[in-house]
């Protein structure tokens, strides 16, 4: 093969199509049954099923009368509801198997070793073990859940995005370990279900990496909805008494002890690279104490013919940066050329309101002495918005004080995770607040706050 790619995930999988795409003979060796990786069997993927179908089940509780919309007793068919996830995932899920087919792409079901920089064993799903010769590998064995000190998962009472992606019942008590993308989405979920959720953080605040002011707007807008916050609080240890799990917590500076009860705990801290067994000590690569494969230019390992993407090596562990990071791994290869712009790597909370962010945000534009300007508006000075009653939430724009350089956008509201493209096209060809503000946007449209918000972040904003 000229290239094969070890892992079937998001990072993997565009890799050997793009691969395959610009002439190269490739394979890809996966060791689950479908292919899309974390993502699409156990993670982005169904998740967003169950909250979408979980927001259409609040909704028709809390928020249809109000609409006009009577429909009497409205009851929750859990089955039917993981069913409808299940059933997106597998049509996805086949999809790739037949992009495969349609460009030639060679799938190994099994778990790929290395044995040398150019050779590779396979231990095949269907037993017996397959070599398998490469001009070029690239590693995309994307991540696991981290472990916690104190919990063992068992995925039915302590359990990690994969178990809670599966509950046969919605817990009376559900506590989340970690205010970051995964806990807070999963626990809006178990929530909204009718679940009372505790969200445990180590942290001053939730949404890791979040604008101050939105994780704030953010957090408010959870608690409302009837989520519980416990910040700046340590998590010291769990144990199982009489059916229930107790959660033994102190506070990270007052150092005040407290249990916690709860049916189902989710254990949500964090993510870790997946290289076990790859055999990266037979070809002289090593990994940073997290785990990380270092990487070099060009996604170049130690070994210069092994190239490492997404969640294995550094930088944010996102399916869409993984993606990048194959095609431009894929383009160094083939034509010595690949692009990845670190500082236009979206992030998204899918639950509601969204938050979307891109860029820098003011805590690290303050860090490091950059002079900016900041525009926002709220969604509740938006007709869309209104119109449709779901106007909570702001669009924040942070440009540069000299050039009005586009540097940060920061959205919580509707759709924030379509709009934060607009925000990362004008990132990335540079744009300024004024370009954005002085291009028509459809009215009655969401995007309109996007504008405004430019608008206010050089001058002055119309509708606030």
């Amino acid at each position: 093969y000229d290239t094969v790619v070890i892992g079937g995930g998001p990072g993997g999988y565009v890799a050997a199509i793009k691969a395959a795409q610009l002439g190269q003979k490739t394979a890809c060796i996966e060791k689950r049954d479908t292919l899309g990786g974390t993502c699409l069997n156990v993670g982005c993927i169904p998740s967003k099923a169950l909250l979408h179908n979980s927001h259409l089940f609040h909704e028709a509780q809390h928020g249809f009368a109000k609409r006009g919309i009577d429909v009497g007793q409205v009851k929750l068919n859990l089955p039917q509801l993981l069913a409808d996830k299940d059933k997106a995932v597998s049509g996805l899920t086949r999809g790739i198997e037949m992009l495969f087919k349609k460009n030639k792409v060679d799938w190994i079901k099994g778990s790929g070793q290395l044995k040398s920089p150019t050779e590779i064993e396979v231990a095949l799903n269907a037993g017996g073990v397959e070599q398998v010769a490469a001009k070029n590998i690239i590693i995309a064995t994307g991540s696991e859940p981290s472990p916690f000190p104190g919990f063992e998962i068992d995925e039915k009472q302590i359990i990690t995005s994969t178990g809670a992606l599966a509950l046969e019942k919605v817990p009376e008590k559900m506590i989340v370990i970690g205010g970051g993308v995964i806990g807070l989405e999963l626990g809006s979920v178990w929530s909204r279900l009718g679940s009372q959720v505790t969200v445990v953080e180590y942290l001053p605040a939730i949404g890791a990496g979040m604008d101050a002011e939105l994780a704030k707007t953010f957090q408010r807008s959870l608690a409302k909805q009837g989520i519980k916050f416990k910040t700046s609080t340590k998590v010291v240890g769990s144990e199982k008494q009489n059916g229930k799990v107790l959660v033994a917590v102190e506070g990270a500076k007052s150092g005040k002890q407290e249990t916690l009860e709860a049916d189902v705990v989710l254990v949500s801290v964090g993510r870790r690279p997946y290289t076990e067994g790859l055999g990266l000590e037979n070809v002289g690569i090593s990994v940073d104490k997290r785990g990380c494969i270092q990487m070099a230019d060009e996604f170049r390992t130690a070994v210069s013919n092994i190239r490492v993407i997404g969640d294995a090596t550094v930088g944010p562990m996102l399916a869409h940066k993984a993606e990048e990071e194959g095609i431009a791994a894929v383009e160094y290869i083939t034509n010595g050329h690949g692009h990845v712009n670190y500082n236009v790597i979206p992030s998204v909370i899918y639950t509601h309101p969204e938050v979307a962010w891109v860029g820098k945000n003011e805590q690290q534009l303050k860090d490091e002495g950059v002079k900016y300007k900041v525009g926002s508006f709220p969604f509740a000075a938006n007709s869309r918005a209104k119109t449709i009653d779901d106007a909570e939430g702001l669009v924040k724009i942070i440009t540069d004080a000299e050039s009005d350089r586009i540097l940060g956008a920061h959205i919580i509201g509707p759709n924030a995770g379509e709009m934060i493209a607009e925000a990362c096209l004008a990132m990335e060809y540079g744009g300024s607040a004024e370009d954005v503000a002085r291009t028509c946007h459809a009215h009655p449209t969401m995007s309109e706050a996007f504008k405004e918000a430019c608008m206010s972040a050089y001058g002055k904003p119309i509708h606030f």
